[in-house]
């Protein structure tokens, strides 16, 4: 099973993180919620995995910390 707390981009992940607050640059924050609810539904259907989908809220309702890089 995939563990959404590790980080699978690689030298891509400052490019897509980039895309990403690019993608909500002029939208209020409603516009912005709703934006963000729908990239989760359309990434959550192109992993179609119930399990790693319902492993990635749980990973991401513990909050920022959770998802941070681990050293060593």
């Amino acid at each position: 099973m995939m563990d959404p707390r590790s980080y699978n981009l690689g030298a891509e992940g400052d490019a897509i993180y980039a895309e990403l607050i690019a993608l909500h640059e002029g939208l209020s924050e409603e516009e912005s919620a709703a934006l963000n609810a729908r990239l989760v539904l359309v990434l959550a259907n192109a992993l179609a995995r119930p399990e790693e989908i319902r492993l990635a809220f749980a990973v991401a309702s513990r909050g920022a910390e959770a998802t941070a890089p681990r050293s060593g």
